[in-house]
């Protein structure tokens, strides 16, 4: 049974930092690309970063070099670290496996190219 769990949401302030975490199971963890969702309320889920093996990494936009994606392939775990987070930020953060043929994390910014979710973890960022 394939599991992905996110951890390290919370309530925290404009200006703070969070560190978002992702631990899966049940598949071969360093041979998956992994991305970053999140979904704030009211609007539909949207593309924050991937990571594919070896290291290849893609942002939105709006990540405007705030947020750094990385994966420890040991520990089958998969982290996004925030800084400087924003009230825009706020939303529930989903993590996200899926595989493909192309190298460059660029080509995973599509829900459809991931084939497991995780249930979210809640980040809010209070002004």
């Amino acid at each position: 049974q394939v599991r992905l769990i996110e951890s390290g949401g919370g309530l925290v302030q404009v200006g703070d930092s969070l560190r978002l975490s992702c631990t899966v199971s049940g598949l071969p963890f360093s041979s998956y690309v992994m991305g970053w969702f999140r979904q704030a309320p009211g609007m539909e889920r949207e593309f924050v970063a991937a990571i594919n093996s070896p290291i290849s990494t893609y942002y939105d936009n709006f990540v405007e070099g705030r947020f750094t994606i990385s994966r420890d392939n040991i520990k089958n775990t998969l982290y996004l670290q925030m800084k400087s987070l924003k009230p825009s930020d706020t939303g529930v953060y989903f993590c996200a496996a899926g595989q493909g043929t192309y190298v460059q994390a660029i080509y995973y910014a599509e829900e459809s190219r991931y084939r497991y979710w995780g249930q979210g973890t809640q980040v809010t960022v209070s002004s």
